[in-house]
């Protein structure tokens, strides 16, 4: 290698950034510059930086015991399991480390229910378009995004896509091989789409119409991101099996499966398992991350910052009618889609310091941390109108 080249991967487009430091929204690179991160690490920093309660609960813990494995009974992992169940439908929880691994649990869960009660040949799952769920091959195989797919051999059978939000259209894929639908309440990397309170109902009653079970990915759209724990909860339905990450350790690789009695009950000793998931330094920071979130007072902050956030963005594309078409998303997980491709955004605000992420549909994604401030929103606003303002003098 030459000097200057990288040992790392080349699986990532980078950004040329490199951060020293943080503290709530903000980023300080090597070289002392500010930037206000409304990207979160991808949803992953709820709290933003150096949260102080965050920064306790995992040096009280580190100070203690990091990790004993999954062979032994442990506290922490039991405490966060009953903060979680607490606050949701689930009954029971395992653990991971990612989120890609809480939707390959998530999947294997739902097939293994039928297998215990059956039904052996119920393994299809149907997903939408759009979808993502994780870089595992069966979460790929399961979002159905041939793009992801190519070049790594034949995928995982038993996937099927449905093509549009449509109850119609989804019903017309329900055979006797089905064991249920796997959807995102709100789409992340698929440009940030809110697949709608009433077609989340409907997809409810079609399942237990069929007897199949209804899997939500709250990987992204989860913890309080939507203005509520669950982005589930604004319907006022419940899954049967529901995996989270990101935001659940706000910046530790934590994640979760969460499932009804009956679907996690089939999960017997050997069935599955993880090394490092659910070990106490995780567990910890989840708690304290829990702690924080699942009020009625931060809860209240996430939207009251949500509402307050669209009201600038929508004068921003009355004003920016060249550059945006719309405001996508709910809460503050919020999308605009562009009208020019969104990486010059991207690009345009880094240079304004603003620091955004693109996703599917050329859609740029907007991902404060739940705790942002106003002042924090009027200078992203700010940063937005002078990105869009030397684009336009650029062209």
């Amino acid at each position: 290698m030459s000097a200057g080249d990288s040992h790392i991967m080349p699986t990532y487009n980078r950004a040329p950034l490199r951060f020293v430091r943080g503290e709530g929204a903000w980023l300080e690179t090597e070289t002392g510059e500010k930037y206000l991160d409304f990207g979160s690490g991808v949803a992953v920093n709820t709290l933003g930086h150096a949260h102080e309660k965050l920064n306790a609960a995992l040096k009280a813990q580190s100070e203690k015991l990091w990790h004993v494995s999954n062979l032994y009974q442990i506290p922490e992992q039991e405490k966060l399991a009953d903060a979680l169940c607490d606050a949701s439908f689930a009954d029971l929880v395992f653990f991971t480390n990612s989120g890609a691994e809480a939707a390959e649990g998530m999947i294997k869960a739902m097939r293994k229910y039928h297998a215990e009660n059956g039904a052996p040949e119920k393994v299809t799952l149907i997903g939408f378009a759009g979808a993502f769920h994780g870089r595992t091959l069966a979460a790929l195989a399961a979002a159905g995004n041939q793009a992801y797919l190519e070049g790594f051999g034949p995928a995982p059978q038993g996937f099927v896509q449905c093509p549009e939000l449509s109850l119609a259209a989804v019903e017309k894929l329900i055979d006797e091989k089905v064991a249920g639908i796997l959807i995102e309440p709100v789409q992340g990397e698929g440009g940030v789409r809110d697949v709608g309170t009433a077609f989340l109902r409907d997809l409810r009653a079609l399942c237990d119409k069929h007897d199949i079970l209804l899997g939500f990915d709250e990987v992204q759209c989860g913890i309080g991101r939507t203005g509520k724990l669950f982005a589930h909860e604004w319907a006022d339905i419940t899954p049967d099996v529901m995996a989270i990450a990101k935001g659940i350790g706000g910046g530790f690789p934590l994640g979760a499966v969460l499932t009804t009695q009956a679907v996690g009950s089939v999960m017997q000793p050997g069935t599955h398992g993880s090394t490092y998931g659910g070990n106490p330094l995780a567990c910890a920071v989840g708690a304290a991350v829990m702690a924080e979130v699942n009020n009625e007072a931060f809860l209240a902050h996430v939207q009251d910052m949500a509402l307050y956030f669209r009201q600038h963005l929508a004068r921003l594309l009355e004003e920016n009618s060249d550059m945006f078409e719309d405001v996508r998303g709910r809460g503050l997980m919020v999308g605009l889609k562009c009208k020019r491709p969104n990486t010059d955004l991207v690009a345009a605000l880094r240079d304004e310091k603003l620091l955004s992420i693109g996703a599917g549909d050329n859609v740029l994604r907007i991902l404060p941390p739940l705790n942002v401030t106003q002042d924090e929103i009027n200078i992203a606003v700010t940063a937005l109108e002078q990105a869009c303002a030397k684009l336009r003098a650029g062209d």
